[in-house]
C-alpha cells in the first residue's frame, strides 16, 4: 500500500490551496470529490494537513461523499493527526457499521495524543451498538486521560448510562461532575423518565439554574411514558407560560396525552398553535394529529388532517386505518388498506393488527380471514400473537367459539391473556357457559392478580344463570385480595378534563350531578327505561342493585356534561373499562330524549350515540 508523509510545512503557493478548497466547499456529489482529489494528488496538496483534512471531512460527513472512499485516504495518510483519527470514528459511529468507530479507537490508542472530542463520537457508536461493557472501558480510559472533568466527554458519557437504564451509573457521575451543564441535567432527566422514576427526574427538572426546551420535553414525555396524561398536559401549558416554543417531541407528546385523556379541546389547542406558528407536519407529527383525532371521537376531523399531509408513510396510512377501526368503520379501513398499497405502501404488523380490528369490530369475518391468511403468503410479515388475538376476538364476536378455540390451538407461539379475554369475552356475548367456564379458569391461573378475570368469569355464570358458580369465583376474588379496577370515565368540557369514578362524589358539583341524574332516569322511565341489572352481585337488593348501576362513571360524567354544555352540542366520555349493558341501553336513549350526539371511547372502541341509535350496532 501507497503511504503519503505529511511533512511539518510544504512549498505549494497559498493561491492553490485555497482554489482548492474553494472548490472542496462547492463539492456536490462524489465523482467531484474523486476529479479534485485526483487534483491534489497531481499538486501534491495531498501532502498538506488542511487539504488532505478538509477532503477527508468532506467525504464522510456530507451528502456528496463516501465513508469507504474516505477510508482508503484515511489509511494511506502515514501520520494522521487527531483531528483525521476523530473525523474517521465520528464517520462510523453515524454510519451502518458503527462498530468500525471501536476499531479506529483501538488503532489511535497506541498512536497518537487523545483529546477530549474523541469519545462523544465513540461513545455515540457504543450506544448505537449497546455496548455497556465496551462504554466501562471508555469510561477507564477517559479517567486515564485526565479527561473526567471535560464536560463535553462527560456527558457523552452520562448520556449512555443514563438512554440504557444504568441510571445508578449515570447518577454516580452526574454527581461527580463539578461543572454540569444543561446537557447534564437533560441527560439525566431524560434517564430518570425512561426508568418510570419520574418524581426523581421532576425533583432534578425543579432544581435545574436553567431550562432549554428540551428540559421540558424530556419531563413532558416521561410524564407521557408513565401513563400521567394530566399532569403532562399541565407541564405543557406551564411550557407556554415560559415562553419556551415546544419543538415537534414535545408537540407529539402533547398530542399523545390528549388522545389518551379524550381531550378535544386541549387537542385542538395544539392543533391550532401548529398551524399558528407554521410549524412544518412531518410524518411523526402528522401521524400524532390523526391519532389524537380519532381517539377524541373527531375521525373526520383526523381524515382531514390526513388528506393535507403531502408525504403519507406507513405510519399515517395506520393511524388512519386503526382510527377507522376503533369508530367500527371497517369498510372504509379496507378501502384505506387498499389504497395505501395503491400508492406503493408496505404494510407492517401494526397496519395488520388495525386492519384486523376493523373486521373485527365490524364484523367483517370473510374479510378478516383473508387478510391474515395474506399476511405471510402475499406480504411476507409472519403473524404475531397480537394479530392472533384479533382473530380470536373476530371469530368470537361472531359467534364461531369452536373456530375461534381451534385457532388458538393452532398459534405457533403460547397464547396469552389477551388472546384468552377475547374468547372469554365472546363467551359472554354468546352465553357459551361450557367454554367460558374452562377459558375463565385457564385466565384466572394465568393472571391470578386481574380483577378482570374473575369479574368476566362471574358475568359468564351470571349470563348463563349459574348464580351459584357466579358467587363462587366472586368470592375466590375476595378472598384472594383481588380488587376490581374500579370505573373511571373522564369528560373534556372547555378545555378542562373532568374525572370521574363509579359512585363518585369528589367532584365540586357532586349533589348537582346526581340531581340532574335523578331527574334524567325519571325521564327515561317515562319513555319506558328499566334497569338492567341482572350481571350485578347478588347480594343486593333489586332496589341496591339499581342504585349501584346508576352510580357508574359514564353515567356520572354524561349527567355533568348535559347541565354544563350548551342544548344541542356533542358529548364525548372516555372510559377506562368496557361500557355495560344498562350504561349502553342508557346512553342510547339519552341521545333520543335529550337530541344529542354523545361520543363514548370504551376500553377497546368507540360508541357514537345519536337518535336513540349506537354506531357499533350493538355489537360490541
Amino acid at each position: 500500500m501507497t503511504t503519503l508523509l505529511l511533512p511539518p510545512a510544504n512549498q505549494i503557493p497559498l493561491e492553490t490551496k485555497a482554489r482548492t478548497l474553494s472548490l472542496l466547499e462547492r463539492c456536490s456529489d462524489i465523482k467531484e470529490v474523486e476529479q479534485i482529489h485526483a487534483q491534489m494528488i497531481k499538486k501534491g496538496l495531498v501532502l498538506d494537513t488542511i487539504p488532505i483534512s478538509r477532503l477527508l471531512s468532506l467525504c464522510v460527513m456530507s451528502n456528496s461523499g463516501s465513508l469507504s472512499y474516505a477510508r482508503a485516504i484515511f489509511d494511506r495518510i502515514r501520520r494522521p493527526n487527531i483531528f483525521m483519527w476523530n473525523t474517521m470514528i465520528k464517520g462510523y459511529s453515524n454510519s451502518k457499521h458503527p462498530e468500525e468507530s471501536i476499531v479506529i479507537y483501538q488503532m489511535l490508542h497506541n498512536s497518537t495524543p487523545i483529546n477530549a472530542y474523541t469519545f462523544p463520537f465513540l461513545l455515540k457508536a457504543c450506544t448505537n451498538l449497546s455496548a455497556l461493557e465496551e462504554t466501562r472501558q471508555i469510561h477507564g480510559h477517559i479517567i486515564k486521560y485526565g479527561l473526567g472533568d471535560e464536560v463535553y466527554a462527560a456527558n457523552s458519557l452520562l448520556h449512555v448510562y443514563a438512554k440504557y437504564g444504568r441510571i445508578s451509573s449515570a447518577r454516580r457521575l452526574f454527581d461527580r461532575i463539578q461543572s454540569r451543564d444543561t446537557v447534564s441535567w437533560n441527560s439525566m432527566i431524560n434517564g430518570y423518565a425512561k426508568s418510570g422514576e419520574i418524581k426523581i427526574a421532576h425533583e432534578l427538572f425543579s432544581q435545574m439554574p436553567a431550562r432549554n426546551v428540551i428540559s421540558w420535553t424530556s419531563i413532558i414525555s416521561g410524564y407521557v411514558g408513565c401513563g400521567l396524561f394530566k399532569e403532562a398536559l399541565s407541564l405543557f401549558h406551564e411550557m407556554q407560560v415560559a415562553e419556551i416554543k415546544p419543538d415537534n417531541v414535545a408537540l407529539v407528546s402533547a398530542l399523545s396525552a390528549c388522545a389518551q385523556l379524550g381531550a378535544l379541546d386541549q387537542g385542538r389547542w395544539v392543533r391550532s398553535y401548529i398551524d399558528k406558528n407554521r410549524i412544518q407536519v412531518d410524518q411523526i407529527l402528522g401521524c400524532s394529529l390523526v391519532d389524537m383525532y380519532s381517539k377524541c371521537g373527531d375521525v373526520e376531523e383526523a381524515l382531514s388532517v390526513f388528506t393535507k399531509i403531502t408525504k403519507r408513510g406507513v405510519s399515517v396510512w395506520t393511524a388512519m386505518i386503526t382510527g377507522f377501526a376503533i369508530h367500527g368503520r371497517g369498510r372504509e379501513a379496507l378501502e384505506f388498506f387498499k389504497d395505501m398499497e395503491k400508492e406503493g405502501i408496505k404494510p407492517n404488523h401494526i397496519t395488520f393488527t388495525g386492519v384486523l380490528t376493523a373486521c373485527s369490530y365490524a364484523g367483517l369475518v370473510e374479510e378478516g380471514k383473508c387478510l391474515f391468511k395474506n399476511m405471510e403468503r402475499v406480504y411476507d410479515i409472519s403473524p404475531s400473537i397480537e394479530h392472533y388475538g384479533c382473530m380470536v376476538d373476530l371469530l368470537g364476536r361472531a359467534g364461531l367459539l369452536k373456530e375461534a378455540e381451534e385457532m388458538i390451538k393452532r398459534m405457533p407461539m403460547k397464547p396469552n391473556a389477551a388472546v384468552w379475554g377475547a374468547l372469554l369475552g365472546a363467551c359472554r356475548i354468546h352465553g357459551n357457559y361450557e367454554l367460558g367456564r374452562k377459558v375463565g379458569k385457564i385466565l384466572i391461573e394465568m393472571d391470578a392478580d386481574h380483577g378482570g378475570r374473575y369479574v368476566h368469569l362471574a358475568s359468564v355464570f351470571s349470563a348463563a344463570g349459574k348464580w351459584d358458580e357466579a358467587v363462587m369465583v366472586r368470592r375466590l376474588m375476595k378472598d384472594r385480595g383481588v380488587s376490581k379496577l374500579p370505573g373511571c370515565s373522564l369528560i373534556d368540557l372547555n378545555g378542562s378534563v373532568h374525572e370521574f369514578l363509579a359512585g363518585d362524589q369528589s367532584h365540586p358539583q357532586a349533589e348537582e350531578i346526581y340531581r340532574a341524574w335523578d331527574q334524567i332516569v325519571e325521564r327515561l322511565r317515562q319513555e319506558g327505561y328499566i334497569a338492567e341489572t341482572e350481571s350485578l352481585l347478588l347480594d343486593l337488593e333489586e332496589e341496591e342493585k339499581e342504585s349501584a348501576i346508576h352510580q357508574h362513571s359514564e353515567k356520572l360524567a354524561i349527567a355533568f356534561g348535559l347541565i354544563s354544555s350548551k342544548p344541542g352540542s356533542t358529548i364525548r366520555v372516555v372510559k377506562n373499562l368496557r361500557v355495560c349493558k344498562d350504561c349502553h341501553s342508557v346512553t342510547k336513549l339519552i341521545s333520543k330524549v335529550y337530541s344529542r350526539e354523545i361520543v363514548v371511547r370504551d376500553r377497546t372502541r368507540f360508541h357514537l350515540f345519536k337518535d336513540g341509535c349506537c354506531s357499533c350496532r350493538d355489537y360490541w
